[in-house]
């Protein structure tokens, strides 16, 4: 199979996976599903012969009270009867990102044997999206069921390109809602063998001018980590670049953070950022950072704060959309301590939903949020069942 997909031209990977695994299951339909990014739908990606010129179809398919959404949320194949036989649906994950379905029907009821195949195969066409998405718009596509503008595409590209990490010490999620006029917030983070970076950062202003100031912010941050400097040097040439390529009123607030995986330490520059709250044995706490200067508000001696960690500890960092005016009826604790038993990727989804619904469906400003649950004790392997842990 494996030589199969690598001769296939890019746009046709998930498609070959999908005949493979038709002919070693005797499938009478195989199907992949991506997850949009909305968070509420998959699209059933396809390909209509007969359409031009644009060939390339998408079929939603709701998340919320179906199986396709139990699969994903569950990171369990999920079985049912159906007319003529059985349909199979298993996650397509990678390190805890859910990329999608797998969607198999099949005459007979599987065993057990079978259903583990299912679970291996959705887990390596996981592989296959992640590798061929580089070179093709396809799934970038299906997973739009609504369009960006100028601002949306520009901030989305500033995002990682997977917002989920698993590792042995730690589960990571982050999520962003854009309000209708983009207003420059993103996160992003980076994993080398004994350091885990994050960052926040909400830039003023909307649209275009947000995302512009956004992309230069961002850019920074990521030349300097790259280059290994320390975080003092990292927020002091944040801060600089910004002040040398834009006016004065123009500035980003943000927080950049390095875990240390051998001390279990978070080291931390707030520079005028809404403080995380950390949820530890029951109880969500806000931590106290004592705050410095925005990005861009020219020269300043930015300070690292300290922060230890316990494993079962959930920091939630967020960005001023979700403390809003229009979101100020919303006890954001309270949010967090419902979702305690919730898996960050799911955690994230939570919050940002519930927000939505207090601001009735309007954002007035972006809301982001990023959640880290820190599982403790030495680096070691992650372990999973083809999809995320439990």
């Amino acid at each position: 199979m494996l030589a199969a997909v690598e001769n296939a031209p890019p746009v046709a990977a998930a498609d070959v996976v999908g005949q493979q695994l038709a002919q070693a299951m005797d499938a009478s339909e195989v199907a992949f599903l991506i997850a949009d990014f909305s968070g509420d739908l998959l699209m059933r990606l396809g390909y209509d012969e007969t359409s031009s010129p644009n060939r390339d179809v998408a079929e939603r398919v709701p998340l919320e009270g179906s199986a396709h959404g139990r699969a994903l949320a569950d990171q369990a194949v999920q079985v049912d009867r159906q007319a003529g036989g059985w349909r199979v649906l298993a996650p397509v994950t990678n390190r805890g990102e859910a990329i999608g379905v797998l969607e198999l029907r099949l005459a007979e009821k599987p065993d057990q044997d079978r259903l583990a195949d299912v679970a291996l195969a959705a887990h390596a066409l996981a592989y296959v999206v992640i590798a061929n998405r580089r070179f093709t718009d396809l799934y970038e596509w299906g997973q739009r069921s609504f369009p960006l503008t100028l601002a949306a595409e520009i901030q989305h590209r500033l995002l990682p390109s997977a917002y989920t990490c698993e590792a042995g010490q730690f589960s990571l999620a982050g999520w962003l809602e854009p309000a209708g006029n983009i207003a420059g917030d993103t996160f992003d983070f980076s994993l080398e063998r004994d350091t885990l970076h994050l960052s926040m950062t909400d830039a003023m202003g909307h649209a275009v001018q947000a995302a512009m100031l956004a992309t230069v912010l961002v850019g920074t941050l990521r030349n300097a980590r790259r280059a290994r400097v320390d975080l003092v040097e990292q927020a002091r040439l944040a801060s600089a670049t910004l002040a040398g390529h834009f006016h004065d009123a123009e500035y980003v607030t943000g927080q950049l953070v390095r875990v240390d995986l051998q001390t279990e330490t978070a080291q931390i520059v707030n520079a005028g950022h809404p403080p995380p709250l950390r949820l530890r044995d029951g109880y969500v706490t806000s931590i106290e950072l004592k705050p410095d200067l925005p990005f861009g508000w020219g020269e300043h001696e930015y300070r690292v704060q300290s922060l230890a960690l316990a494993p079962g500890d959930r920091l939630v960092f967020l960005t001023d959309g979700l403390l809003e005016r229009n979101t100020a009826s919303l006890e954001i604790e309270a949010l967090v301590t419902q979702g305690a038993r919730l898996h960050p990727r799911e955690a994230v989804q939570h919050l940002i939903k519930a927000v939505l619904k207090g601001a009735g469906g309007q954002l007035k400003d972006d809301a982001t949020v990023m959640c880290l649950d820190w599982h403790g004790g030495p680096p070691r392997s992650r372990i999973s069942h083809s999809g995320a842990d439990g």
